[in-house]
């Protein structure tokens, strides 16, 4: 099977892609950024991912998988996969039409005898949109929707073993794109386009107002004076029911956000719940510095950030709160000074033991393993309490 991921040297799309090549199948990874083009070709991944330097090479040298920035690639394969998203712009509303705009790109070279897989999340009815737009062209090529279902880090080895959801308006979609997974071995679950879209916003979302419930839980307790760790500690301590309550932490990346606006959106803004949860999630910033205001002399003090990844052990620092902390910190402190092992698209950083030599106060932005055992006479403020001393801010 020949396959094109367009976006492929992306966090969704090039993980899809290795494990396919992996599989034997034939892939080309077409994307515009050229610089990631160049260094998957040279072998170098362009981002932190769990086994996939070893899987680039193996499959590089098998002659399984290359990269392009040129579309005509999209001519020579089987399967057609689209990982180009639906965003929200700056008044979070969606632009459904993005993944219309870059089908449209992809128009010239496509065929009756492909599948057009859609990949990232998007917005309800994109998926019927953009068969009606390919019949408008005289294109009768099948268009599915399987959304991703990664965890960011753990992407090849969840492609083997997650289930998939196969969003199909006719049985030859569904089989073609079933075909394309059973080369994962891995088990296929076919709903209409409507319901797969909705079941990544859904599944997203849901994640996204537990870290929230969370996050309130943990304002609450704070502002009593009480540890929110040995409050959770009691609660799920052998006690299945609430075994799935997360800790307090920054919930951002750049799918959670996006996702609850996009369901939002498409509740015609009724969704009171969605926006709650975003109004605790993108205030937690502002929450910790008023605490820290209210503890510390911040205007005479520089402010240390552990961590601007969105998670932990990752590299990837797009939608962190680290950087909203920051943000805000910079207004109210005298200095602010950051700094992140695995990130390196920010030259702005620091080597960590400057930051721990010249800061007065630190926090931990994101809960890397490496700050777990940190050493410091600095006060530490860890909401998320990697260090086990609480999270009492």
């Amino acid at each position: 099977m020949r396959i094109c991921i367009v976006g492929g040297c992306g966090h969704v799309g090039l993980p899809l892609g290795l494990v396919l090549a992996a599989a034997d199948c034939d892939v080309v990874a077409l994307d515009v950024d050229a610089e990631a083009v160049a260094r998957v070709n040279s072998g170098v991944m362009p981002f932190q991912e769990e086994g996939a330097a070893d899987t680039l090479t193996a499959v590089r040298a098998a002659g399984r998988f290359s990269a392009t920035t040129n579309a005509r690639a999209i001519a020579d394969v089987d399967v057609v996969v689209v990982v180009i998203g639906t965003p929200v712009d700056d008044h979070l509303n969606p632009d459904p039409n993005a993944v219309v705009a870059a089908i449209e790109e992809c128009l010239p070279y496509l065929n009756d005898n492909q599948l057009v897989m859609l990949r990232s999340t998007i917005y309800p009815g994109v998926t019927r949109s953009v068969g009606r737009m390919l019949e408008e062209r005289g294109v009768k090529a099948p268009v599915v929707f399987c959304p991703e279902r990664i965890l960011e880090g753990h992407a090849l080895r969840e492609l083997r073993t997650l289930p998939q959801i196969v969003g199909a308006m006719s049985l030859d979609g569904a089989e073609r794109a079933t075909a394309v997974f059973d080369h994962l071995d891995v088990q296929c679950m076919v709903v209409t386009p409507e319901e797969a879209e909705l079941a990544k916003l859904f599944t997203n979302t849901w994640r996204y107002i537990k870290f929230a419930a969370a996050n309130q839980f943990w304002e609450m307790a704070n502002d009593a004076g009480l540890d929110f760790a040995r409050i959770r500690e009691a609660i799920t301590f052998d006690y299945p029911r609430a075994a799935d309550l997360p800790g307090p932490g920054f919930a951002a990346g750049p799918c959670l956000f996006k996702d609850a606006m996009q369901l939002s959106a498409f509740a015609k803004n009724t969704f009171a719940l969605g926006h709650s949860a975003m109004l605790v999630n993108e205030g937690m910033p502002l929450y910790v510095v008023d605490r820290l205001a209210a503890r510390f002399d911040l205007e005479n003090m520089t402010v240390g950030i552990l961590g601007m990844a969105f998670k932990a052990g990752s590299d990837d620092s797009r939608s962190s709160l680290s950087y909203k902390l920051k943000r805000t910190l910079r207004f109210r402190a005298k200095r602010v000074l950051t700094t992140d092992p695995y990130v390196t698209s920010d030259p702005s950083l620091s080597p960590l033991d400057v930051v721990l030599e010249q800061a007065d106060l630190i926090v931990i932005g994101a809960p890397h393993s490496e700050y777990k055992a940190l050493v410091t006479d600095k006060p530490v403020i860890d909401v998320w309490d990697l260090q086990g001393n609480g999270t009492l801010v």
